[in-house]
């Protein structure tokens, strides 16, 4: 969270090991101390000597700046952590009120614009990322943190642990979905960019995820390749106008796996790589076929009294991936 504990002030490293009490995460604990160290900046002294009417002066100051309601009730809350629980004087704060948050219309993609950003994405690997996002109903969050080993073919399941809350669940596997994410796997095994085990949508690093904020930029760019003018974020993939039918999914598994089967087949390694390559799959597949390697030992036991597989928020079923 910080790089140097040299720099720390002992105030500061008393909120941190607050946070750590109770066990934030690390972007909240991120976003709590930069609305501490963002009042301190406009303060210009230390914070734990503010008054009410200092905290009152900020807000307005925020406002003035044309802080959106959402990032205003953002350092709103994490002003309130530091003067509640790190100085105990949550008085402080009685006028600093979080603001009510505009409702607006989300952003919903037609299929036809979901087929077009998907396919206009960079690579192989964006293009599945974004299939699982949208075919399961993942935050980005949740799909960077996905292992080979998360994926269920036999009850068709994507294993999510520590989603949204910090809990974990699974979300539906459509067949179309684990038709390209089989093509993924076959390919980013073949060019040496997936390690037994690991991630499902490596970095740069094969020992390192790709990250939301990449995911986030590939999406952006996909958009704007794709011609689609609307705001589409990596949360607009989870929004859909309706499920699926069953025989859109399979039609669109049909001709999906035809063209990733194709692609696999055309970046296939050739000559003695390509013997080398071929032991190293056998070794690590199921049954020797070339799919995704059997699924974690024990998930299906557990899930019996520890899970219950159900649609969560966001699981969207069975959905047509473009």
């Amino acid at each position: 969270m910080e790089s140097s504990t040299q720099r720390i002030s002992p105030l500061r490293r008393r909120m941190i090991d607050d946070m750590r009490m109770r066990k934030l995460s690390d972007k909240t604990q991120h976003h709590y101390i930069r609305a501490v160290r963002q009042f301190a900046g406009f303060l210009r002294r230390s914070p734990d000597t503010a008054s009410v009417e200092d905290l009152r002066r900020y807000q307005l100051h925020l406002v003035d700046q044309g802080i959106s309601p959402v990032s205003l009730n953002a350092a709103i809350t994490g002003l309130k952590f530091f003067f509640e629980v790190t100085l105990d004087h949550g008085e402080l704060m009685y006028k600093m009120q979080p603001v009510r948050v505009p409702h607006t219309l989300p952003v919903v993609l037609s299929r036809e614009e979901v087929a077009r950003l998907i396919g206009a994405a960079g690579n192989l690997k964006h293009q599945t990322a974004l299939s699982v996002a949208y075919g399961a109903g993942l935050r980005a969050s949740e799909v960077v943190a996905l292992k080979v080993g998360d994926i269920d073919s036999q009850r068709m399941t994507l294993r999510i642990e520590q989603g949204k809350g910090r809990k974990d669940r699974y979300a539906m596997l459509a067949p179309v979905l684990l038709e390209r994410l089989r093509a993924w796997w076959r390919v980013a095994r073949a060019q040496g960019k997936m390690l037994d085990g690991g991630w499902l949508f490596p970095g740069l690093n094969p020992i390192e995820s790709l990250s939301t904020r990449q995911l986030n930029r590939a999406v952006h760019a996909a958009a704007k390749a794709a011609g689609i003018d609307k705001r589409v974020s990596m949360h607009t993939l989870r929004r859909h106008p309706g499920p699926a039918r069953a025989q859109e999914a399979r039609d669109h598994l049909d001709v999906y796996a035809r063209g990733h089967r194709d692609l696999a087949r055309s970046r296939q390694p050739t000559g003695d790589h390509a013997t080398r390559v071929g032991r190293r799959r056998a070794a690590s597949c199921s049954g020797g076929r070339g799919d995704l390697p059997r699924p974690r030992a024990g998930v299906a036991a557990r899930s019996a009294g520890a899970l219950e597989l159900r649609s969560a928020q966001g699981d969207v079923g069975h959905r047509a991936v473009p």
